[in-house]
């Protein structure tokens, strides 16, 4: 079977078994699936609730706030990297138009 084939994987999630039809690698599928299902227990102990889409919707913006405080953490750091590289550039050209010509 090719990478790029559908799969049909078999996940658990807050004692649900899902198909999850799926081109991914299915440990990774699996890997989703408990990082889901861990997400969604911790909401339903924090909220103390049996209401599965009320713990499904907490989970989700949860899962939500992860994503976006990364995006902002990726673009602070990309910035800060660019920042440094262009101090590392005038360093460099400074270096070289001090260096001694060779002929």
């Amino acid at each position: 079977m090719s990478d790029d084939a559908e799969r049909i994987v078999p996940v658990v999630i807050h004692g649900q078994r899902y198909p999850v039809r799926s081109a991914l690698q299915a440990t990774y599928v699996a890997e989703l699936a408990a990082y889901v299902d861990e997400k969604i227990r911790v909401a339903a102990d924090e909220n103390q609730t049996n209401d599965s889409l009320r713990v499904a919707v907490l989970a989700a913006l949860n899962l939500a706030d992860e994503v976006f405080r990364y995006r902002q953490d990726r673009a602070a750091n990309a910035g800060a990297i660019a920042s440094r590289a262009g101090e590392i550039e005038r360093l460099v050209d400074a270096a070289l138009e001090d260096a001694p010509r060779l002929r």
